[in-house]
């Protein structure tokens, strides 16, 4: 609660009240940016002359001030955003009735294609979010990229925590890639995604896994498996799964980021269509490919770490 606005009656311990400090009260402990007054209590000066009257109106509270990433407003927050690896660097942090906590979600990069025939998606990449006390100093932040053919997507480093790459189709990873070629798909990490999807036949490609739900199998001889969901932060879902390979129109279709699975047909030679890459910055995984010969190969989407704190209450 802020000291009132003016008056002849502010007392020392109200100021004590409001900014701590020690007995007996000495107006010297109450300078700005000194241990107890924080250095957002412009009238209050940093040294000299001090005055009963400086405290009207001020209050102890600061909040976290920092750089690093794209930077945008939204409600009572500012969310620092890494589409690309880089430095979140915090300056200054909050206190008194102000917030000294940072909120964020590191997101790896989505899982490639495959490099075979008849492939299951790939699986998204590792979600993980959390929460910390900031602390002035710099943090490293790593966005890792998505997977490229028969690669996983790389992963993501920010703010103690490590999310692993979606896995290509087959392959264990954040998510799981889907199963390719009448195989298993690949498990997911816990904590961080989903198992891809079971492939039934050589036609098709199991749904990769993403953060919100594991891929689904494939459901008939044709059909490619969907993707598993991806998972929510602060309104926006990433790190879908990508759809599995299919044959005669029936691709398995991506989810949140992730791409849509490769299709063939046949008319006199086979007809291959490429399957679709995983957006960017979403750590979704790519369509699995589909071929006859070499196939055309896309990769997962890229990662993203967001990072917000308070700059008002």
């Amino acid at each position: 609660m802020a000291i009132q606005d003016d008056g002849d009656d502010l007392l020392f311990s109200e100021i004590q009240t409001e900014f701590g400090g020690s007995n007996p009260i000495s107006i010297s402990e109450y300078y700005r940016g000194g241990d107890n007054v924080p250095s957002g209590a412009s009238d209050v000066p940093e040294s000299g002359q001090i005055l009963m009257s400086d405290f009207y109106g001020t209050e102890n509270i600061s909040y976290i001030s920092a750089s690093g990433g794209s930077s945008a407003n939204s409600g009572n927050y500012t969310y620092r955003t890494f589409t690309s690896s880089g430095t979140f660097a915090v300056s200054a942090t909050g206190s008194g009735s102000g917030n000294n906590t940072i909120e964020f979600v590191v997101i790896a990069g989505g899982g490639g294609s495959g490099n075979a025939a008849t492939n299951g998606g790939g699986g998204g990449g590792g979600m993980q979010e959390g929460t910390a006390t900031a602390a002035a100093q710099d943090y490293s932040i790593t966005v890792g990229a998505g997977g490229n053919g028969q690669a996983n997507g790389s992963n993501s480093v920010g703010i103690g925590l490590t999310s692993l790459g979606g896995g290509h189709s087959s392959a264990v990873g954040g998510s799981g890639g889907g199963g390719k070629a009448a195989g298993g798909g690949a498990a997911g990490t816990s904590g961080q995604g989903n198992a891809g999807g079971q492939s039934t036949n050589t036609q098709n490609g199991g749904g990769g896994g993403g953060k919100g739900g594991a891929g689904l199998g494939t459901p008939n001889h044709y059909h490619g498996g969907t993707a598993g969901v991806g998972g929510a932060w602060q309104g926006t879902t990433y790190a879908g799964g990508g759809g599995g390979a299919g044959a005669f129109g029936g691709v398995g279709g991506g989810r949140n980021g992730g791409g849509n699975g490769g299709n063939r047909s046949y008319s006199g030679s086979w007809v291959i269509t490429a399957p679709t890459a995983g957006a960017a910055n979403t750590g979704g995984g790519s369509g699995g490919g589909q071929s006859v010969g070499t196939p055309p190969l896309r990769a997962g989407g890229s990662g993203i770490v967001i990072i917000r704190y308070k700059y008002q209450n």
